[in-house]
């Protein structure tokens, strides 16, 4: 990300409502199971549907770790196709010379023998499924049930568009910092009542401010500007713009005008303070070219 101006300002008609019914959809990537029926009450980190995609496969080259033929593999295994092993249990073993020789392969992972080659002298150990859980994300209602596939949460509340973000979705109390939207969010504002929150500057979060949220446990900053430089140091590389949402940074960045110093627009800054101790929602995931995604609050 490189930004030859101090600031560097969109202009892209974001959406900035203090009351707006607002629906997400949360869909599984893969069929699973719905647990939520239409009308039901859902809060923010209410599961609503879940899924099991299946776990990583690990190949084992016993014959070699061995020292073996490999057609001769199905005779020192300990375990067969199907059976389901822990990790670090013995699955296969080499015993000569009165047991002055032992050789023993390992399963690296709890999971199921899939298969035993006396061709290759390989074995393939996958992973227990891994479970998928989707969430609410919005404290509303269930208005839509989509089989297997997941559902439609209607809320009505405020929604602040920002134009680029980092991290994914979170939630918290929206906690201001800041006297007005041209103040700047520095390091000695930020203590111990930041954690779990969302935080709400001016026109500038500093690195270190920036740093100091992490290291509290805030949940989220909303503010008005970053400079370019500092966020890379934070995030630990360049982003690009194309889709963001999965940087792991420990909180979820959002800002609302552009690159350098740049005052919140006033009108977003008094919906926060409006809403100031409300919980909200918040995704950094940003989308700049086909398909436009826009960071939000709710």
């Amino acid at each position: 990300m490189k930004v030859s101006q101090s600031s560097y300002a969109y202009t892209p008609g974001l959406k900035i409502k203090r009351v707006t019914i607002v629906r997400k959809e949360r869909k599984l990537p893969i069929p699973g199971e719905v647990l939520v029926k239409k009308g039901d009450k859902v809060s923010f980190d209410t599961v609503v549907a879940r899924t099991y995609v299946p776990g990583d496969p690990y190949i084992l080259k016993v014959a070699r770790e061995l020292g073996i033929e490999p057609e001769d593999l199905p005779f020192y295994m300990l375990k067969k196709k199907g059976d389901r092993v822990k990790k670090g249990e013995v699955v296969a073993r080499y015993r000569a010379l009165f047991g002055m020789i032992n050789r023993e392969c390992i399963s690296p992972t709890d999971g199921v023998i899939e298969d035993v080659s006396s061709t290759t002298g390989r074995i393939i150990v996958r992973g227990d499924p891994k479970p998928v859980e989707i969430k609410a994300y919005v404290s509303g209602k269930i208005v839509e049930v989509m089989p297997k596939e997941g559902v439609v949460v209607e809320t009505r509340g405020a929604f602040v568009q920002g134009i680029f973000g980092v991290g994914g979705e979170t939630n918290g109390e929206i906690k201001v910092l800041v006297d007005s939207p041209s103040d700047v969010l520095e390091a000695d504002m930020i203590d111990e009542g930041c954690r779990g929150k969302i935080l709400i500057g001016g026109s500038l979060v500093t690195k270190d401010a920036l740093n100091k949220a992490i290291e509290f446990g805030a949940h989220g900053i909303v503010v008005g500007g970053i400079k370019d430089t500092d966020l890379m140091e934070v995030v630990g590389y360049e982003i690009g713009v194309a889709i963001t949402g999965h940087e792991e940074i420990g909180l979820t960045l959002i800002i609302t005008e552009g690159f350098g110093k740049m005052a919140m627009s006033r009108k977003a800054f008094e919906i926060f303070k409006e809403f100031e101790g409300y919980r909200a929602a918040m995704n950094g995931a940003t989308q700049i070219r086909a398909g436009v995604i826009r960071p939000e609050v709710v």
